[in-house]
């Protein structure tokens, strides 16, 4: 496989197991399940993307169509976390809220909404920043 490829891999490999080991360390038992789940820090989208961007920067340089490519697929991406899916965790919140107040009053099945989903803009600078380190350690220009 190509180094870009294993930066990548890596890079999200390393993110979800950061989350693994904090909300063990966090809740004194492991958690694995976190490995598995979006949303936290660091952002492993952002460390997937960003690495696949320095990668082909590395490789192809800054002003080939690869690295473009990469870099408005990375912007997307990014926006997307902060902007889409953080909104739909604060509405995921909000009927967690409400279902609460339905089950103390009636008598509802209690599953609840998953609340993590998006990221904030400092999950999103870490993931960022494990990329660009994985990547410049693993791929040689």
């Amino acid at each position: 496989m190509h180094p870009i490829l294993w930066a990548a891999l890596l890079s999200g490999l390393l993110a979800q197991l950061y989350k693994v080991v904090a909300e063990s360390l966090r809740a004194r038992r492991f958690k694995l399940y976190r490995f598995f789940e979006t949303g936290g820090m660091p952002s492993s989208h952002t460390a997937v993307v960003t690495a696949l961007a320095v990668g082909a920067w590395r490789v192809a340089g800054a002003d080939s169509p690869l690295f473009a490519v990469t870099v408005v697929f990375s912007l997307y991406f990014v926006l997307e976390a902060t902007g889409l899916r953080q909104e739909v965790g604060k509405q995921a919140r909000l009927l967690n809220e409400i279902l609460d107040e339905l089950i103390d009053t009636h008598h509802f099945a209690r599953e609840r909404t998953r609340e993590l989903l998006g990221h904030t803009w400092s999950e999103v600078f870490w993931g960022f920043v494990l990329g660009v380190v994985t990547t410049l350690l693993m791929v040689s220009s």
